[in-house]
């Protein structure tokens, strides 16, 4: 079975050819970096036909996770600081910082969906959509907080990294048990959150106002926690996926790729969250 997150089910894909669950649940007690108690019949990340763990130093590490994602998520911070301060959002500037905007949401869309069928991780290209990311995220946040919602992004900053904690601590607590139903499940509600996302878009394309009624209101604040609890459930299965990484001795460039799919779910749950603080206090 593979993992919701598009970027870490290239992980799951190695393991899908063996005749074991790749995500077979690890008790409590377990230890990150140690052998688990429920094997799965080979090991997915051994080279060759050895089923044990690197041990020649190539093996990915928890510091490799967290160095590698510190750097993609600076990148994505410094990309943002600066476009907020070198594309200001007033009347003179704002077509042309919205169409630069856009155009860097295109190339990291681009370069995400080029990552994700590559075989092996390419820091250029993860750190290049970070850098775009960082554009497009820097311009809609400064526009939301000059026009609609001063202060809403400190918030929404602090806000994900609540949720973020929160759901660490809840994992490492094995409050949050990432099984094989709870995988199905977090894949069925995305596939519909998406859908309904994607006709509200529709909707407001082709002359319906304000779509769906997903961006204001208490439609839209149920809309937004529900994204939030999906990002918070998409971050429960990149730990588990970096857990097992480690566990079963994955090649270090996979660190890669943690970062890069850990980036991603942060900035769905920041943009989640930034989306209900913006409906709340515009309402207000």
């Amino acid at each position: 079975m593979r993992t919701s997150n598009p970027i870490f089910s290239r992980w799951g894909a190695a393991r899908d050819a063996g005749p074991a669950d790749a995500y077979a649940h690890r008790p409590v007690g377990a230890t990150v970096g140690g052998p688990p108690t429920e094997d799965y019949a080979t090991n997915p990340y051994a080279p060759g036909a050895d089923t044990s763990p690197r041990t020649d130093g190539t093996a990915v590490t928890m510091d490799d996770v967290i160095v590698r994602t510190g750097t993609t998520l600076g990148t994505v911070a410094l990309a943002a600081v600066l476009s907020w301060l070198a594309l200001p959002v007033d009347e003179a500037n704002i077509g042309r910082s919205y169409g630069i905007a856009m155009g860097a949401a295109l190339v990291a869309f681009v370069l995400s969906m080029v990552q994700a069928f590559k075989r092996t991780p390419s820091p250029a290209l993860i750190l290049g959509y970070a850098a775009f990311e960082g554009v497009f995220l820097g311009v809609l946040s400064s526009t939301i907080s000059t026009y609609i919602a001063p202060g809403v992004v400190v918030q929404a900053v602090l806000g994900t990294f609540a949720v973020s904690a929160g759901v660490l601590v809840a994992y490492r607590m094995r409050w949050i048990r990432v099984t094989q139903r709870f995988t199905g499940f977090v894949a069925a509600a995305a596939t519909g959150f998406l859908l309904l996302l994607v006709a509200d878009l529709l909707f407001s394309a082709f002359g319906a106002g304000n779509g769906l009624g997903f961006n204001s209101g208490g439609l839209g604040i149920l809309f937004g926690v529900i994204g939030i609890l999906l990002g918070a459930a998409f971050l429960a299965l990149d730990f588990k996926q970096v857990e097992d990484a480690v566990a079963y001795g994955a090649p270090r460039e996979e660190a890669w790729l943690a970062a890069f799919g850990l980036t991603m779910t942060l900035v769905w749950i920041y943009l989640e969250v930034l989306r209900v603080l913006t409906i709340f206090n515009s309402d207000n």
